[in-house]
């Protein structure tokens, strides 16, 4: 496995979060896992993290891009909620977001700024290549 590496040679940081009440973690698990395998440094929140935690755990760990993983159907006010926290604290790190997100709701999010969205049957290699791409290293 090769590491994906920032210009500086450093290994690429991926945070993995769990937002909201959505108790369904095996898609953030397989995503984690397949984005480790594929060279990137993976930080994996848990369950049930408020949107305060999750940017708490993207500073603390000083991640390259933070990905959320929604299946509740609360996307929309979860990002809204990470976005502004994220601003509040001057934190510039890209966000994507996977779930089950209906088309509409998915434009919304990217128009809001973040910066991918994957659905059920996105495979790793998209999403690895996806944020090779959004941090620069494509």
């Amino acid at each position: 496995m090769t590491k994906v590496e920032t210009k500086e040679g450093q290994v690429y940081r991926v945070l993995i979060a769990k937002p909201g009440l959505d108790g369904h973690d095996r898609g953030a698990k397989v995503v984690a896992r397949g984005l480790r395998d594929s060279g990137f440094e993976v930080i994996y929140t848990g369950l049930h993290q408020t949107p305060e935690m999750v940017v708490q755990a993207a500073l603390q760990e000083d991640v390259d891009i933070v990905g959320l993983s929604i299946l509740s159907g609360a996307h929309l006010p979860l990002v809204h909620a990470i976005q502004e926290r994220m601003q509040e604290l001057k934190l510039d790190k890209p966000i994507f977001v996977g779930g089950i997100i209906p088309p509409d709701d998915a434009a919304a999010l990217v128009n809001r700024g973040v910066a991918a969205v994957f659905g059920p049957g996105s495979s790793i290699q998209e999403i690895s290549d996806r944020i090779r791409q959004i941090l620069g290293g494509a």
